[in-house]
């Protein structure tokens, strides 16, 4: 059995505590993050998360596990035209 086997098998949920921490299950992987945005590919599709001073606390690939500090401003599904629009951002904001 594969690892994104395993995975997929696994519920997707996000249980957020006071706009502070983020628990996401269902993480097949996180495509890129930093301080302000995380772009994660979940068993349910792409999802974006935005913040301020966001912080990778736990990443259990195992298990699917994401958890993120930081102040959470919005949370989004997205489809892979955005993902790539958004990708595309990022690595025009890195060579600005």
């Amino acid at each position: 059995m594969d690892k994104d086997t395993t995975i997929s098998n696994y519920n997707h949920s996000i249980n957020i505590v006071e706009r502070k921490n983020v628990l996401v299950t269902g993480v097949k992987k996180i495509e890129s993050f930093d301080s302000e945005e995380f772009l994660m590919e979940t068993v349910m599709g792409f999802l974006v998360l935005k913040g301020e001073e966001l912080e990778l606390l736990k990443l259990d690939t195992l298990q699917g596990n994401v958890s993120i500090k930081g102040f959470v401003q919005s949370l989004a599904y997205v489809d892979d035209a955005t993902k790539k629009e958004k990708e595309a951002s990022l690595i025009h904001r890195l060579f600005k």
